[in-house]
């Protein structure tokens, strides 16, 4: 039974990891109707940010959350202002020119960090113990701080004027440009939002990953999962999501190993998209 809750409370570490990168996509694609491909290396961006702040500038890790989403929000406007825009209404084009942003976002990054791993210190030390179970403090201020981006965010998005605007441009967009709205504006700042997001989702799990180039691709399969099994654009839905392949993954290599529980938690999001294909929280539509 120990070993049971301990898994179930690595697992929901895990999900919070999975929950923020999640955002993002849930904001450009589902909302946007953008697929990002360089999603996975904006996450990269935020981890080699905390990085840089933490290891290269001395500074506190605290310091650098705020660094770490501000210079991705930076990166993801750059990337839809010159690339996403001018393929509007192409998501083949899309796809296939954030795919390339992602391979030059990598070999940047290799070239002036190299190839070998970084690693950033855990900046709250200690463990929380119960019995024979044992919950690093890190994790616990990850959860509670990703339950807070989280509650922060549908709160943007269902009070703010911002979010109000990018609802109404993503329900109707000629509709919304009619009455006044800035859809290019909106684009441009919901996407840097939601890149936002995804470089503080790599400054949470530089402590506790190896930071690197190439990091970014499994968080990208995880967020597409996320999305797509609790339902585009339906931050319930991510939530869910989050929390059924973070704790399947945990749960599952903790009995077997991590190459098999990767290969039954796609099984299962798999036969779940087999019978919910528009997720398991999918808005209802018109």
């Amino acid at each position: 039974m120990d070993s049971f809750v301990a898994l179930l409370l690595n697992g929901l570490n895990s999900s919070a990891l999975i929950l923020i990168a999640a955002l993002g996509m849930v904001i450009i694609c589902g909302m946007m109707n953008v697929i990002n491909l360089a999603h996975g290396e904006l996450i990269m961006i935020g981890a080699y940010t905390a990085y840089s702040v933490t290891q290269v500038m001395g500074r506190s890790f605290f310091a650098a959350l705020p660094a770490a989403f501000a210079v991705t929000a930076a990166a993801g406007a750059v990337i839809e202002r010159l690339v996403v825009k001018k393929l509007a209404g192409r998501p083949a084009e899309t796809m296939l020119a954030t795919f390339g942003v992602s391979v030059v976002l990598q070999q940047m990054t290799n070239i002036l960090f190299g190839a070998q791993s970084k690693y950033v210190a855990i900046p709250i030390a200690g463990k929380l113990a119960f019995g024979r179970v044992v919950v690093p403090y890190y994790n616990i201020f990850t959860v509670l701080l990703v339950a807070a981006v989280t509650a922060g965010t549908v709160w943007m998005l269902h009070r703010t004027k911002f979010g109000k605007r990018v609802r109404a441009i993503t329900q109707n967009r000629e509709m919304a440009e009619c009455l006044g709205i800035d859809s290019s504006r909106a684009d441009t700042l919901a996407f840097a939002f939601g890149s936002g997001l995804a470089g503080l989702a790599g400054a949470l799990a530089a402590p506790v990953r190896s930071v690197s180039p190439f990091m970014g691709g499994p968080y990208l399969v995880n967020s597409f999962m996320t999305s797509v099994v609790g339902g585009v654009a339906s931050f319930s839905g991510t939530a869910a999501g989050s929390l059924l392949v973070g704790e399947s993954t945990a749960l599952l290599g903790g009995v077997s190993n991590d190459v098999l529980a990767n290969i039954l938690v796609f099984l299962l999001i798999i036969a779940a998209i087999r019978f919910k294909p528009e997720g398991l929280f999918a808005k209802e539509r018109r």
